[in-house]
């Protein structure tokens, strides 16, 4: 379902059902959770990167999988799992970077805007699909209108059209599009860049940045003012400060 492994402080999950486009079912969704776990317990890992075997990102939930039940509770039980794997990506403390080729589709989107950071080659695509097929972008949507204005979230979802990768940097889904021939050498220099950063500022950082969100102006500033001071006592920022101040 998936492939693991560890190197230079950057733990690579690589969803590996090509044939069937890597879409997800019940058993990839809770190997995922559990390789996300596992890398956010390894004091070796300061970086998770996402990626998809074969010619596309990920195409969502396996519809096939879907259709194997009639009962409500099955449903529900389905789409809490998929709900709690984004939930699971939002509050692990290390940054998580999706790198996306071909075709993010659906939930597929949706596990590439649960990360933190998302690189797309310059010829991959977002699909969110799910109102062509009488569905709706239910769990994704909250993914999506965090990222873009309110109306250009309903179009998306309300149409159901591709999104080119330079369409997708313009609307602000993705941070970065890299030319496909050159991807991989992109993708691995930009996790070993994010993986010099301190660990436990980046650990902070992302903490309090979903923290914050929907908070008032003034409660997200004394939100930070906790980060502040707490950031200050870290070894990292000890550190940091004395190697500035000696440079000075």
């Amino acid at each position: 379902m998936i492939k693991v492994s560890t190197a230079d402080g950057v733990a690579r999950i690589t969803l590996n059902r090509p044939e069937k486009r890597n879409a997800m079912n019940p058993e990839m969704v809770a190997a995922l959770r559990g390789a996300l776990a596992a890398a956010e317990q390894d004091a070796n890992v300061r970086v998770i990167l996402l990626r998809g075997e074969g010619k596309d990102f990920c195409a969502g939930l396996d519809l096939k999988a879907l259709q194997q039940s009639d009962e409500v509770l099955d449903h529900m039980a389905s789409a809490r799992a998929l709900a709690e794997l984004y939930l699971a990506m939002r509050r692990n403390s290390k940054p998580i970077v999706s790198a996306v080729h071909g075709r993010a589709i659906g939930g597929g989107c949706g596990l590439a805007t649960a990360s933190d950071l998302i690189l797309a080659t310059d010829s991959s695509e977002f699909v969110y699909p799910e109102v062509k097929l009488g569905f709706i972008a239910a769990i994704v949507m909250s993914l999506l209108r965090r990222l873009v204005g309110e109306k250009r979230a309903f179009e998306i979802v309300a149409l159901g059209d591709s999104i080119p990768a330079a369409q997708a940097l313009e609307f602000g889904i993705v941070n970065h599009v890299f030319p496909a021939a050159e991807f991989d050498a992109y993708v691995d220099a930009y996790v070993a860049m994010v993986a010099t950063r301190s660990a436990s500022a980046l650990s902070l950082t992302k903490d309090l940045f979903y923290h914050i969100d929907g908070m008032s102006f003034e409660a997200a500033i004394h939100a930070g003012l906790y980060g502040n001071a707490l950031a200050r006592m870290t070894p990292d920022a000890r550190a940091g400060f004395a190697q500035f101040t000696g440079k000075s």
